[in-house]
């Protein structure tokens, strides 16, 4: 009860912080909106997924590269705060390390959640056809996913000694890792080599499992493999980032 309590109020004070700068909220929800508006219609001549539409084949790798991004951006702020004495207020202070990382978790995954309902909500009258089973189902998966990259960040916002590192880290990893996952184009369309190597990236098994949940089928092989990988992971880097924290604000 009292890490609920302490993670809510660390959730909201992360809240607060992100409403004082609106222009992110602008940026976070306008952005999917231009991949859709600039990017989508260049995939008209292409074939698409299952004989899905243009808008059922490319939102669901939208969504998901959304939910990558949406838990990047907490690492600076970290690191900012570490700079600044911020982190060293909480070394005295009697909250749990816990709380401390899924305060800002839960941060990212609320402003995950709130413009991607918006984002599906536009782009149904753009042709992306609702099944709300199927997209409960793919929201839960991405806010795993949204879970997985924000505590890394944050810990990567103790870890790295300036921000010039943490950029570095997450731009080097962030392009390969989106491109390998089939999140604008499907990886089906590539060879057979590429094909195989995205089978070593985890939002490969996540980008596959969106496509097949936004298309209202839930019981599917790739949607168990995508919890199967994405649980595991979750519960690897909350562990490590835990340690992060206890050392860093011991």
């Amino acid at each position: 009860m009292k890490i609920a309590l302490e993670t809510g109020l660390l959730c909201r004070r992360r809240l607060l912080e992100q409403i004082r700068s609106p222009i992110w909220l602008f940026m976070g929800l306008t952005t999917p909106l231009l991949y859709l508006a600039l990017f989508a219609p260049l995939l008209g001549g292409l074939p698409t997924v299952g004989g899905a539409g243009v808008a059922d084949a490319f939102v669901p790798g939208l969504l998901a590269l959304f939910a990558l991004s949406s838990g990047t951006g907490i690492g600076w702020i970290i690191n900012h705060e570490l700079k600044t004495g911020i982190i060293e207020r909480f070394r005295v202070s009697p909250v749990s390390r816990f709380s401390l990382l899924m305060g800002n978790v839960l941060k990212d995954i609320v402003t995950f959640l709130l413009p991607a309902l918006i984002v599906i909500i536009v782009v149904s009258f753009a042709g992306f056809h609702i099944h709300a089973g199927g997209l409960a189902v793919l929201l839960v998966l991405l806010c795993l996913l949204t879970a997985v990259v924000s505590a890394a960040s944050s810990s990567l916002g103790l870890v790295a000694k300036d921000i010039g590192t943490i950029a570095a880290v997450v731009t080097g990893l962030q392009l390969p890792v989106t491109l390998l996952a089939g999140v604008l184009l499907p990886i089906s369309l590539g060879p057979a080599w590429l094909q195989v190597l995205a089978h070593l990236n985890p939002l490969y098994y996540v980008v596959e499992a969106s496509r097949v949940l936004a298309g209202g089928t839930i019981w599917d092989g790739k949607v168990f493999w995508a919890f199967g990988v994405m649980i595991p992971l979750l519960g690897i880097t909350l562990s490590w980032a835990v340690n992060v924290y206890r050392k860093a604000v011991a």
